[in-house]
């Protein structure tokens, strides 16, 4: 049975969520911010019309943005997660299988599909499905291969006529389509290999199809290989419906502000502690290894500058927060220098291990603080309630630290006082 798939694709995705509860901004251009209000990361379609480039400096394009009433945002990101998962919910019923490559794309297993429904049919019903029922836009791309149906994709969004849902099984359609596209668009084709493969007259995703792969394989990559198979229809590359393990978590973050005061830095270094070993709770593991860095603004000339990672190894695997805020505390205190402006930091946790599944240090067992994990799980469960907060008091009460969001919209969907109010 010839293989199917489909890649589902949220249009300006972080912008379209902004714009859905505000409906007086529909026509209106609008950019997302990266931390600290930084650089552009994010473009509504009408943005992206004035020609305004995705990674910009804010401050570079301020005049555009006065000129043309254009709408900034901080990044949300618990607006963001929450709305990709209702659209990911959404592609979870309507597919056998699905795996989710990013916030905003994620691709279906349609084999067999076909026969019970047209595939452009099934398409536009499952992009109809989640424009009604959560807001958000979607384009549709299916193909024989995964590199096929994101080449089909970017021919739904790029070409209003195909009403954003594109059906590439045809091999015909296939070839004219690769003859229209350029090698750069091609998925996991980079800007060096497409210099080299411009050197060498290719040009075109067909060009790179009627390439022979045994001999790119051997000028370039085995991946370079498995991409011209899968332009020629030939699958490569399995859906990956199990997401696969974390090897680290790292949660950093620039300062809203240069950080001078060794004990507001530190609260900074905590704060992260904390939150990293929320998300290694959250992949159920045990962490062995903390690493915790500091730094200056390489971006300030004539300025003194600093930076420092040092990592330290626990005698035995851990999830509770306390044993990672005492480590990363004793790191800290030791990779600290005063006299310096500090504009970011953070924290590494890595070595990670299943419950159970290593073994103590014969030297140095295990105290095991009392009911530790069932006092992790109540902080947990009373966190990501949204009815409550409990944090270490290493973190600070009231950070001056924090990155600076100016233009944050509220947590429509995740804050009980932030809900849209309807009169």
């Amino acid at each position: 049975m010839k293989t199917v798939f489909a890649l589902v694709d949220c249009n300006n995705f972080y912008a379209s969520c902004e714009k859905l509860f505000r409906p007086d901004l529909k026509n209106t251009p609008v950019v997302v911010l990266s931390n600290n209000d930084g650089c552009i990361v994010a473009r509504s379609k009408e943005v992206k019309t004035l020609g305004i480039k995705m990674g910009v400096p804010m401050f570079q394009v301020q005049d555009e943005i006065r000129k043309h009433g254009i709408v900034c945002f901080s990044s949300n990101y618990a607006l963001y997660a929450d709305l990709s998962n209702r659209v990911m919910t959404i592609l979870e019923e309507e597919a056998p299988q699905l795996e989710v490559y990013s916030i905003d794309e994620a691709f279906m297993d349609l084999t067999g599909v076909d026969h019970v429904t047209d595939l452009l049919v099934f398409g536009k019903q499952v992009k109809a499905k989640v424009d009604k029922w959560t807001g958000i836009t979607v384009g549709v791309g299916i193909g024989p291969t995964k590199t096929l149906a994101k080449l089909a994709n970017h021919a739904a969004k790029k070409y209003p006529a195909t009403g954003s849902v594109v059906d590439l099984m045809d091999p015909d359609r296939q070839k004219r389509l690769l003859a229209l596209v350029g090698v750069s668009d091609v998925w996991g084709v980079g800007r060096r290999t497409t210099a080299r493969l411009n050197a060498r007259k290719i040009y075109t995703a067909l060009d790179l199809a009627n390439a022979n792969p045994k001999s790119m394989r051997g000028e370039f990559s085995v991946v370079l290989e498995r991409t011209i198979e899968e332009l020629n229809g030939v699958s490569c590359l399995d859906l990956e419906t199990v997401k696969p393990a974390k090897q680290q978590i790292i949660c950093s973050r620039s300062f809203g502000h240069k950080v001078t005061d060794k004990q507001e830095l530190g609260e900074a270094i905590a704060k992260y502690t904390t939150r990293a070993a929320e998300k290694l709770r959250g992949e159920k593991r045990l962490c062995r290894v903390v690493s915790v860095f500091i730094r200056t603004s390489p971006f300030i000339p004539n300025e003194p500058q600093y930076s420092k990672i040092l990592s330290a190894e626990l005698p035995n695997p851990t999830q509770d927060t306390r044993d990672l805020l005492e480590v990363a505390k004793a790191i800290f205190d030791y990779i600290y220098r005063s006299g310096f402006r500090y504009a970011k930091g953070g924290v590494i946790l890595s070595d990670f291990y299943e419950y159970g599944a290593f073994q103590e240090d014969l030297f140095r067992p295990s105290s095991g603080k009392r009911h530790s994990k069932s006092l992790m799980k109540v902080v947990d469960q009373i966190n990501h309630s949204g009815l409550g907060n409990v944090f270490f008091a290493s973190q600070g009460v009231s950070p001056q630290w924090s990155m600076k969001r100016e233009h944050l919209s509220p947590a429509y969907t995740t804050r009980w006082r932030d809900l849209p109010k309807v009169w």
